[in-house]
């Protein structure tokens, strides 16, 4: 599971805000662009934001192992007829087209995972929406972020236990419910825990959070975020 490194990285050194602009305006441009040439380009912006922090896009692939390979079912599923010729290649050639519309956005999001501290982004969470509304947004995506690799590795561990018990020679509908009946159980306790341990360090709404700031390197950032954001609308001028 990719998490935050320290680094030096370019990556690294951009203000929060410009790369989640980045982020929110290449969601944009992937659903308002699903042609090949669309993709192309938005696959560029994506292997960049990797560049810039010297991540591996094999390494990214391998993390998000799972999601790809849900990914994958998608064309064939939509291929699969029910009478002869039994897979249409057009269905499935429009599901793997928009399937593939994921893979950018999961590369600068990776970037993103990667140079970006828990605390900045709930920093930047909470100046790009004020108020309690912010506040909630800011705290809320820092415990995901933090819990998320968490609640993974717990089900790892349920799933490793079940295996070593001779847990393969039940039925799947079996393994199924213990996995999820453990994993839930562990998550429910940190849960708990979570909440004592936010008690006892007398948890506040409106901690001191790192200052940011806007350096040179974030403005073409800023630019192309702007511009992938209002692309669907450039087109209509």
């Amino acid at each position: 599971m990719l998490s935050y490194r320290p680094g030096e990285t370019v990556g690294h050194r951009l203000d929060p805000r410009s790369k989640l602009l980045v982020q929110f305006g290449l969601a944009i441009a992937v659903v308002a662009y699903p042609t090949v040439s669309g993709l192309a380009g938005a696959t560029l912006v994506g292997l960049f934001a990797l560049a810039s922090a010297r991540l591996s896009p094999l390494a990214v692939l391998r993390s998000y192992r799972t999601v790809f390979l849900v990914l994958a079912f998608a064309p064939l599923l939509a291929g699969l007829a029910l009478g002869p010729p039994w897979f249409r290649v057009d269905p499935a050639l429009r599901s793997l087209r928009l399937v593939a519309r994921v893979v950018p956005v999961l590369f600068v999001s990776a970037a993103y995972l990667t140079t970006t501290p828990v605390r900045e982004t709930r920093a930047a969470v909470q100046r790009l929406v004020p108020g309690k509304a912010g506040q909630l947004l800011g705290v809320g995506m820092a415990l995901v972020v933090r819990l998320f690799p968490v609640v993974l590795g717990d089900v790892r561990e349920v799933r490793d236990a079940i295996r070593a018990r001779g847990g393969d020679r039940r039925r799947p509908w079996t393994r199924a419910r213990v996995l999820t009946v453990q994993s839930l159980a562990r998550t429910l306790d940190r849960s708990d825990g979570l909440a004592v341990a936010l008690r006892a360090r007398c948890f506040a709404w409106n901690p001191t959070l790192p200052r940011l700031a806007f350096g040179r390197l974030d403005y073409p950032v800023l630019a192309l975020g702007v511009a992938l954001t209002l692309s669907p609308v450039l087109t209509l001028v």
